[in-house]
């Protein structure tokens, strides 16, 4: 018997086209950015199926976009619980995930830290079994949680011939650890420490991982999307056998430039006149990191001023549902903090300065307070201020 045709298509139907306009903002409704969303933290960052966390506090400023009455106490309260861990999964990068999507994500995702060390590590570990440094990370990790310096220092003393720093990172790859707390706390610092993800959360990975549950949770909080965006999201391959199985029960789209797209039935699908308030995006955040054209909120030129050789994606602003600048705040003493805008190719006009600056006030203040009221006495100073723009 034939497979059933996808949901509210017939074999005569061709899939409606979906502008660039229609996809941003079906991207920026899903990412809870069109209105803040009233949820709790932990529903947001299994809906977000995480955020990218590669320094401590994007996921705050993150949260803090999307979530209205946000409490960066919340955030730290739910990684002290473990109910959130920092772990690296998708894409070879540390995101913060529940504790339930860390059971299944970690699992399907190990097969990129193995590629990366194959691939970037093979003279520095050459000699070395993988399998036999990953037995003796978890040995020592499960003794007591270790830093990356602290495994490179023990593990050199097993391997002395080969590169400490190169066998400390082959063993937290390839182990299933996460980074513990006070790593990742609002207003707490220090060097990651890392536990194995049985001991932290008390549960093992999951054996069977469901890679078809993770796709369809993407394209909730992505879509629609194509096979390719999937997987620059994801880091993995083949996911186009994954979509196929899964066809039956999407609804299938197209873009202008023809790429078949992927959605859920019934996910939101905004009018594409729908108005847009100014968004403050986290450094790192997946919105603009999780396709592979990213044309619908972020223009090529744009994207291109924003990239960096060593990998840092700075704070975005969000005009009318589309990256037009940057932003960096600073904090030179308690009460008083600083915050730069830069418009990418033109200045911005007075009304969307205007509408910047009071939501980049709000951004300020959350930087200071961590979304608590302040009740001692003092002038605060808030200062919003735009650079001369960007080049495109």
């Amino acid at each position: 018997m034939a497979p059933p045709h996808p949901i509210g298509q017939t074999p005569l139907m061709h899939p409606a086209t979906l502008t660039t306009r229609a996809l941003g903002r079906a991207l920026v409704a899903r990412q809870l950015l069109a209105e803040r969303a009233r949820m709790t933290a932990l529903e947001a960052v299994e809906h977000l199926v995480g955020l990218q966390a590669q320094a401590p506090k994007p996921p705050y400023f993150g949260l803090w976009s999307r979530l209205a009455g946000f409490r960066a106490e919340e955030l730290a309260a739910l990684l002290r619980e473990r109910q959130v861990v920092r772990v690296s999964v998708m894409r070879g990068t540390v995101h913060l995930v529940s504790a339930a999507d860390c059971l299944q994500l970690r699992p399907l995702t190990r097969v990129l830290y193995e590629r990366i060390l194959r691939t970037n590590y093979r003279e520095r570990l050459a000699g070395a079994d993988p399998a036999e440094i990953a037995e003796a990370g978890l040995s020592l990790l499960r003794q007591q949680p270790r830093s990356a310096r602290e495994l490179a220092v023990e593990l050199g003393e097993l391997w002395p011939t080969h590169d400490p720093q190169a066998l400390s990172q082959a063993a937290r790859a390839l182990c299933d650890v996460v980074q513990i707390p006070p790593r990742g706390l609002w207003g707490r610092s220090g060097q990651p420490t890392y536990e194995t993800i049985e001991s932290w959360l008390g549960r093992p990975v999951s054996p069977e991982p469901s890679v078809e549950r993770v796709v369809l949770r993407y394209l909730g909080a992505f879509g629609p999307a194509s096979v390719m965006d999937a997987q620059t999201w994801s880091g993995l391959t083949r996911l186009g056998e994954v979509v196929e199985r899964l066809r039956p029960q999407l609804r299938v789209f197209r873009s202008e430039s023809g790429r078949e797209l992927f959605d859920l039935p019934d996910a939101p699908r905004p009018d594409p006149e729908l108005p847009l308030p100014a968004r403050f995006v986290a450094e790192y955040d997946n919105l603009i990191l999780s396709h592979a054209d990213r044309t619908r909120v972020i223009d090529d030129a744009a994207r291109r001023t924003i990239a960096s050789r060593n990998g840092q994606v700075p704070g975005t602003i969000l005009l009318d549902g589309r990256v037009r600048g940057m932003w960096k705040a600073e904090q030179p003493r308690r009460k008083a903090a600083t915050l730069t805008v830069t418009p990418f190719g033109r200045r911005l006009t007075g009304d969307e300065e205007q509408a910047v600056a009071v939501e980049g006030e709000r951004l300020l203040r959350f930087a200071v307070h961590g979304g608590e009221e302040d009740d001692t006495p003092g002038a605060e100073e808030y200062t919003v201020g735009f650079a001369a723009p960007a080049g495109l």
